[in-house]
């Protein structure tokens, strides 16, 4: 029983976190639609990296703990962080903008943009 009421918590505690991180990126993409460059990190824009750095550390420490909680639950790393990370880094000219691509994962998540 004991093993059963650890394993909830850490459940809870993961789907808090989650939570957590869901918001953070939201907000951080709400601003990137807005038009501020540096979230996906198309461009070698030292002032851009510096700006989103605090943002893209505080995503990657609760990724961090996310798979930690993940792996002692025995369930998949977590995708949303996966596929945000991939999602950064340069990318051909005629790649969409940051803002536009903002725009389109606020959609894959269901936020309505304003």
């Amino acid at each position: 029983m004991a093993k059963a009421d650890r394993l909830e918590r850490l459940d809870v505690r993961r789907a808090e976190l989650e939570a957590d991180y869901e918001a953070a990126l939201i907000a951080a993409l709400q601003t990137a639609a807005g038009g501020v460059w540096g979230l996906f990190d198309h461009k070698p824009d030292r002032q851009a990296r510096a700006r989103t750095a605090p943002v893209i550390a505080a995503l990657d420490e609760l990724a961090a703990d996310i798979d930690a909680l993940r792996d002692q639950l025995g369930l998949e790393p977590f995708a949303l962080h996966q596929s945000f990370l991939a999602a950064r880094g340069p990318v051909a000219s005629d790649a969409p903008g940051e803002p536009k691509q903002a725009r389109a994962w606020l959609e894959k998540l269901g936020v309505a943009i304003g």
